[in-house]
Parts: C-alpha cells; structure tokens; sequence
C-alpha cells in the first residue's frame, strides 16, 4: 500500500484508465468541435457497458461522434436508419433456405444482421416502430439475440448509440418505457456556440479531413469496464444515491413537492445502478478510487431525466423532467441522522 492506502497496481490501472480516456477523448476532438459534455457522457457509458441516447435537431454532429468514437477505438461499427417500415429481421437478421452445392440438401441458415457488431448507432430510433424498436431490447440488456430458439451471444464490448429528432412528430413513435429504461444516459445535444461553429466552419469547408488513430482496443475497453465496478463506493454515498432514485416516487418516503405534484411514474433500480456506475466513472476521472457526494450529483441529471414520467400536470404547466430532478437535488440532503 502507498501513503493514500491503495495498491500501486490499482493506483496504475487508474492513471491508465485516465491517460486512454483522454488519447480517445482528444481523439474524437480532431472531428467533433465542442459538445463536451456529450462526448463525456458517450464515453462514460461506454466504460460501464452502458448505452446512450442523444436528443437533439439534425445536424449537430450525433451521428458523426459515434463515427469518430468507433474508429478511435478500432471496434466494428454499423449504422441503422431506422423508419416506419424497418421491420425486426432487417436488425437481427433472419434464417434463409441454403443448398449445400455437394450434396443438393438444402437447410435453413442464419444470415446475421447490423445488429452484430460492437458499436450500432440507431439513427432516428423513434421513427421505426415499437415492434421494430422492441428487436434491440434483449440485446441491449443481455448483449444476446435470440432467433428461432437459438441465442446467439454479441461481441464485447457491445454498445448502442440511439438519436432522435424532438422536434418532428408525424411518423414517430415515442420510445416505450421498457426501451428508455435500458439506455444507461439521456444525454442533450445542444446549439454550437459562435466559436465553436467558426471552427466547424474552418474545418468543414476547406477539404479538411481529420485524421483519428486508433488508441484502444477491444480488451483495454473491457479491462476498464471491469476496474470501473472496482471502484468503491462508501455506505453513505450509496445512501445518497438511493435517496436521490426514490425521490422520484410520487408519495414515496423521500418525495419533494415537484415529484408529488409532476411526476406519474419514478425510476426503476437502473436508474439506481446508473448513477452509481457513472459516479464510479466520475470518481476514476478526478484520481480517486472512492466515489464523493459530488460524484452521484454530477451523473444524476442524465441518469434519470429518461426514467421518470410526468403527469397531465406536469406537461400542462410545461415543466421538463430535468425541472424536477434538479429541485431533488436541491431539497435531498447529502446525509440523514441515521447515517451521520
């Protein structure tokens, strides 16, 4: 043990987990001008084998991200576009009549579809169907498809990127509740700012064409998956955490005003599991091997804003999910009696 009382080979593996989190980050800064909170969160999840949704208008570089993400990392990529009429084989893939040229049997064979790589980005997921949308709902959480009564387990690491547009409605199809529970963050992709949009400007325009290196492989994004879940986290920040999730139940022990006026429906434990696994994440980021309060109050917004459901009030009034969850910040103290 060293002077702080950690290992020095868990002190390493930190250090390493910092020093190819930034080579990817500033990797993916050679093609995505700013947005770097959202590049945070992608890669956030994608360290705690978690999945991401992005929210925001066309052309604000959500597909491009994943794209530079994909080959900073040397994973195999492929990109759905999903519409009304994608049917669930055209993801899975389906079985087809093949001959065997030698013996002229014939049997049925498994052609895989896009959904068997490590990293599917869903281009505009609300525009395909819930019949559609539901075929990615066992790979997302079981990284396995099953096809005919045969399961057919995904490469690892397996990651899905989701975009949707907020502002068309006609031919959408909101996500259902099962599907958003299972994307670790709802993360929003924001308007550039003046500099920000001169250098996309200078870069776009000019023939530039950034040039990403792959800087991490496929066991090194495993292996950091794994120390992440290494990470501890104390009983009082754990308290803090499921505190925070169950005050967004309506009439619930820990309820605030917002939530028992706005709020229908709270988080499911995922939500819990997120927001524990993110500060974990924020906690390896910032040297420490212990999570802070400070910690679970950074991830908690994007952990959560897609798992609650706002009641007709809530809507009427127009107050947004991150309206209520930012008041439970505000009104959840970082430690009870009890725990003190």
């Amino acid at each position: 043990m060293n002077a702080n009382g950690i290992d020095p080979k868990v002190e390493k593996a930190c250090e390493e987990f910092r020093r190819k989190y930034a080579a990817v980050r500033g990797e993916i800064a050679k093609a995505i001008v700013g947005h770097e909170p959202i590049v945070d969160g992608v890669l956030t999840c994608l360290f705690v084998g978690g999945h991401a949704l992005l929210e925001g208008v066309p052309g604000l570089g959500k597909t491009y991200l994943i794209r530079s993400l994909a080959q900073a990392l040397s994973l195999r990529f492929n990109r759905i576009q999903f519409t009304p009429d994608l049917m669930p084989a055209d993801i899975i893939g389906t079985n087809v009549i093949m001959e065997d040229q030698a013996t002229g049997r014939r049997e049925f064979q498994f052609q895989k579809g896009p959904l068997f790589t490590q990293m599917l980005l869903a281009d505009e997921i609300n525009r395909a169907t819930p019949k559609t949308q539901s075929a990615l709902l066992e790979a997302m959480q079981e990284h396995a498809v099953t096809v005919a009564g045969h399961r057919y387990v995904l490469e690892e690491p397996f990651f899905v990127m989701a975009t949707q547009n907020p502002i068309e409605q006609e031919g959408t199809y909101p996500l259902p509740e099962a599907q958003l529970d299972r994307f670790f963050f709802k993360l929003i992709v924001e308007y550039s700012n003046r500099e920000e949009l001169k250098t996309i400007l200078n870069r776009t325009t000019t023939g530039h064409q950034p040039d990403i290196k792959p800087v991490m492989t496929q066991e090194e994004i495993i292996g950091s998956q794994r120390l992440v879940q290494r990470v501890v986290m104390a009983p009082h920040v754990q308290d803090y955490a499921i505190r925070l999730v169950m005050a967004t139940h309506p009439n619930g022990e820990f309820a605030v005003e917002a939530t028992n006026k706005y709020v229908r429906w709270g988080s499911s434990p995922r939500g819990a599991q997120s927001v524990t696994l993110a500060a974990k994440v924020q906690a390896l980021l910032d040297g420490r091997f212990n999570t802070s309060f400070g910690d679970v109050k950074a991830v908690f917004i994007p952990a959560m804003r897609h798992r609650i459901l706002l009641n007709f009030e809530g809507e009427a009034e127009g107050v947004s999910t991150d309206d209520v969850l930012a008041e439970i910040l505000e009104r959840t103290p970082t430690m009870t009696e009890a725990a003190a």
